[in-house]
């Protein structure tokens, strides 16, 4: 093969690497165009509230674009990688473990509803008919572990050490006088596994999903007086951005207060 042959060959080697290579690189942060916002939600009732007012937003010129998640970890962590601009499916408690455990900064930008969360039952009508060493599924998040171990106590159905204090964990149980076996399970799994257990203790997000209604299912439920606001959360470097501003304007109007107010009947509560 002639020399001029193998050099051109070379080159062409060297490119095709080279490019495979930025290929595989990590990918930066897409930043979202100027009229337009991603926000990472849940389906309900987070992303039906967004959907509601996503017209009014776009005859107003921004264009919201909805990902809807699963889980409470990826809408935080997508966030603060900058993949995502806002999120909207968390209280504070959860919002403040999280920066905690994970190293973020993430803020709360306005607060926006209370779900209330509740305890259901498959098998029992009461919390009194719950028998000797039943089993009860709670979630396994610090913050609504502790959410739901307050709303039992609250209900007598347990004794905390403080029933204040929005991350006790079932090592802070004092006194259990049916002797209750607890499951820490994932939010998300708690409707599934309803048929298994004598209680669950469900968040209202994944209770709707799973079409139960709070307000006529719920053994006991959270009053109006829950501290547990759902917010809008952002990052330092968005939090006075124009379209987040519009976004968190949106999510307190008198519509969406309707809006919640008929279509969730209680189960979703305007905090503001």
């Amino acid at each position: 093969m002639e020399p001029f042959m193998v050099a051109r060959r070379a080159i062409l080697v060297l490119g095709l690497a080279a490019m495979a290579l930025t290929a595989c690189g990590p990918k930066e942060p897409k930043a979202s165009a100027p009229d337009t916002l991603t926000v990472a939600a849940t389906a309900i009732p987070h992303a039906e509230v967004l959907e509601f007012i996503k017209p009014k937003l776009a005859a107003e010129g921004l264009k919201i674009e909805i990902k809807v998640f699963n889980d409470y970890v990826q809408p935080n962590t997508q966030v603060a990688e900058k993949h995502i601009d806002v999120s909207y499916f968390e209280t504070l408690p959860y919002l403040e473990t999280f920066n905690r455990e994970k190293g973020t900064t993430l803020i709360p930008i306005q607060g926006v509803h209370v779900e209330p969360i509740g305890a259901y039952s498959s098998k029992w009508k009461s919390i009194a008919e719950l028998p000797n060493g039943a089993t009860v599924a709670i979630p396994n998040d610090g913050s609504t572990e502790g959410r739901s171990l307050i709303l039992l106590a609250k209900n007598g159905v347990i004794g905390l050490k403080d029933p204040k204090n929005a991350l006790s964990t079932i090592r802070d149980i004092t006194s259990n006088p049916k002797n209750l076996k607890f499951k820490e399970l994932e939010a998300p799994a708690l409707p599934r596994v309803l048929g298994q257990v004598d209680l669950a203790v469900i968040n209202t997000n994944y209770a709707l999903d799973a079409k139960l209604n709070p307000s006529k299912d719920a053994l006991v439920i959270e009053d109006k007086t829950s501290p547990y606001v759902n917010y809008l959360v952002g990052r330092p470097d968005n939090k006075d951005d124009p379209r987040v501003k519009k976004l968190a304007a949106a999510l307190t109007s008198p519509e969406v207060k309707a809006f919640m107010e008929r279509k969730y009947a209680g189960a979703v509560v305007p905090a503001f």
